[in-house]
């Protein structure tokens, strides 16, 4: 029987190596993408049917050639796994980390989205699941603000197309990932540390893809983040905002 494709970004480390991992398990072939090379060789040689591709996502040119390379591989199911955030003051925080984060969280996900979505909608099937965070559900991030404001850019582009495809009937799904703290190198890329106890990088993947084949289209793990991004709407924005800086302000 011929193998379904996913494509995995960011798939070298963290989230998007347990999402390749249980697309595996579940009879997927899966093309793995990040910078590392030598990272995917070695992730691929864990899984039944691996195919190594190198991009950097930063790059829009890079976005676009690996649109046109894995489209030959037809994939069902596209994850965009690949992003990292950046901790301070906004002021002090490096100008160039976060131009390049917004190009790997905004830019590579928006492109990445449109041209496979544009290929799904003909075929009238396919998943796309965007992993964002519970960042992207709070009014702001003091201290963490680029990457907050990428995360809210994901989840409600994630939610409107959502909302597009289901207005016209259409049977593709797109759907977002939004965990509260999971224990990855996000930390140290960041240069923060969790006050709350993060879950598992394999529990995160396997209850998000678990969620996607049941087309949640917000998906958010673990009952104390749901109940967090509930709690956060009852409040005003500017002591939402308030709250949420004064915890990032521990992470340091």
């Amino acid at each position: 029987m011929k193998r379904k494709t996913a494509l995995v970004t960011g798939a070298s480390s963290g989230i998007g190596t347990e999402i390749a991992k249980e697309l595996d398990s579940r009879g997927f072939r899966v093309i793995l993408v990040a910078r590392r090379t030598e990272r995917l060789e070695e992730l691929a040689e864990q899984l039944t049917d691996a195919v190594v591709m190198t991009a950097d996502l930063s790059v829009r040119e890079e976005c676009m050639g690996l649109y046109h390379k894995t489209k030959l591989y037809s994939p069902a199911v596209v994850v965009n796994c690949a992003g990292f955030g950046a901790f301070g003051e906004f002021t002090s925080t490096d100008l160039g980390k976060e131009l390049s984060m917004i190009d790997v969280n905004i830019t590579a996900v928006h492109i990445l989205t449109k041209l496979f979505l544009k290929d799904f909608v003909s075929k009238d099937r396919g998943y796309i699941l965007n992993v964002s965070s519970s960042a992207g559900l709070m009014p702001a991030g003091p201290y963490m603000a680029a990457y907050y404001a990428s995360k809210a850019y994901v989840t409600s582009l994630t939610s409107a197309v959502a909302e597009e495809l289901r207005e016209k009937g259409s049977r593709v799904y797109v759907g977002a990932l939004c965990p509260g703290p999971v224990d990855t190198e996000f930390n140290d890329v960041a240069g923060v540390r969790f006050g709350l106890k993060g879950i598992s990088a394999r529990e995160c993947a396997r209850y998000g893809v678990n969620e996607m084949f049941r087309r949640k289209t917000v998906i958010v793990p673990t009952v104390t983040m749901k109940a967090a991004g509930f709690a956060q709407r009852l409040v005003p924005r500017k002591l939402a905002a308030a709250v949420t800086g004064s915890m990032q302000k521990k992470k340091n």
